[in-house]
């Protein structure tokens, strides 16, 4: 599919009528996801899952990662000394799936926590909110804007999965040992076509972007990074964490997504940066194609998170693999379940063998360390006691 034309004129108008004609590259993501009427997360060009989609998630899998989630976020209910409510917050839900495997998880296995939990959604999406208000109607789920919450209003959890990647970021590189920032421009010849968008480079917009860069402790002048080294920085992760901890009064903020610590993110031979665009269930990184029909993201730098929230009073209480994580929280218990059930299905043909092999695989997939299971995840925490500190969190503490 070509690129939406409605979406390549409105970049193009704000290109000129832009200081200098250009913008960002961090503006020209924003517009190509959000715009309001043609970005690709607005319209339904959007399509997450396996037949027809763009990219699958976790939840796409199979329920056990949201019920996996649903058992940690159950123990930190029980450290904070099971307040109520306990306010559940999820930022960017998707098609809402993660949700209904979580709330029906906790209605079936916990019934006085699911009595004390708020629920409530952060979606800026108008068509995945409107698909997860019709997945979740038999549920009490409150949708919301991040900055609508109050100030310190949320005892309990803030959590996102795959949510940091698709924030819109900076583009940079090296020109002659000095580091320069990618701009978008449109060809003055032809500015009405979604061919003319052009590359240019210039003095970094913000000092921000070597504030974020002394915050991660990275030095671009070193001679082990090459002309033409090529890397981005997400300015907008660090403002969206910063809103969360003052809206977080008490509890945990754990965020999955697929990315590396500072010095892996910024290794001198990731020369071309991490931006990928997915469509179809390929991938690719030109984001100048299929402008508004494909998702453009790149790896979260979990580093700057750590570091920033540290700057705002979050604590942090650990990163680790997501296959791990979810080990830790009882899948390998579950994949042990599917193997006697497969043994037995053999046996007695009480469940289709095709239906557990397929199961037993959407578990493989969510420890796989090259996929899913290589995901990172973090928990951070803010304004818990000694005691309440010192408690082990079940998703980080390994078997030995």
């Amino acid at each position: 599919m070509d690129s939406n034309p409605a979406l390549c004129t409105a970049i193009a108008n704000y290109i000129t009528t832009s200081p200098q004609q250009r913008i960002t590259f961090a503006q020209f993501m924003d517009m190509v996801l959000y715009h309001p009427e043609y970005g690709y997360y607005s319209t339904d060009a959007l399509k997450i899952g396996f037949k027809g989609g763009d990219f699958f998630t976790s939840p796409n899998l199979c329920a056990d990662f949201g019920e996996l989630l649903a058992e940690q976020f159950f123990q930190m209910w029980e450290i904070l000394g099971k307040p109520i409510p306990f306010s559940l917050v999820e930022m960017g839900a998707g098609q809402g799936l993660l949700a209904l495997h979580i709330l029906k998880y906790h209605q079936l296995h916990y019934p006085d926590f699911f009595t004390a939990l708020e629920y409530i959604i952060v979606e800026k999406s108008p068509t995945l909110r409107q698909e997860q208000q019709q997945r979740l109607q038999d549920f009490s789920v409150r949708w919301c804007n991040l900055e609508n919450i109050p100030p310190n209003a949320i005892v309990g959890c803030f959590f996102s999965n795959e949510l940091v990647d698709a924030f819109p970021v900076h583009q940079f590189t090296l020109e002659t040992g000095e580091l320069r920032e990618i701009y978008i421009t449109t060809d003055s010849n032809e500015k009405e076509t979604c061919l003319s968008f052009l590359e240019v480079t210039g003095e970094p917009s913000t000092l921000q972007l070597a504030e974020y860069l002394d915050l991660v402790e990275m030095d671009f002048s070193q001679s082990a990074y090459p002309d033409g080294y090529r890397s981005e920085i997400n300015l907008a992760a660090l403002e969206w964490l910063s809103i969360v901890a003052d809206r977080l009064q008490r509890g945990y903020v754990l965020t999955i997504d697929y990315g590396y610590p500072a010095s892996r993110y910024y290794n001198p031979r990731r020369s071309q940066g991490t931006l990928q665009c997915y469509y179809q269930h390929r991938f690719h990184d030109n984001p100048y194609i299929n402008i508004g029909q494909q998702d453009i993201t790149a790896h979260v730098d979990f580093t700057a998170l750590e570091r920033w929230g540290e700057k705002c009073n979050l604590k942090n209480i650990g990163f680790i693999q997501q296959g791990l994580f979810l080990m830790a929280l009882g899948l390998g218990e579950r994949l042990s379940r599917v193997f006697d059930e497969r043994i037995a299905a053999l046996s007695y043909q009480k469940q289709p063998l095709l239906e557990l092999l397929q199961r037993r695989d959407a578990l493989h997939q969510l420890i796989d360390p090259t996929g899913l299971g290589g995901f990172g995840v973090l928990i951070q925490s803010k304004g818990l006691n000694n005691t309440e500190t010192s408690q082990p969190i079940k998703g980080l503490t390994l078997p030995k």
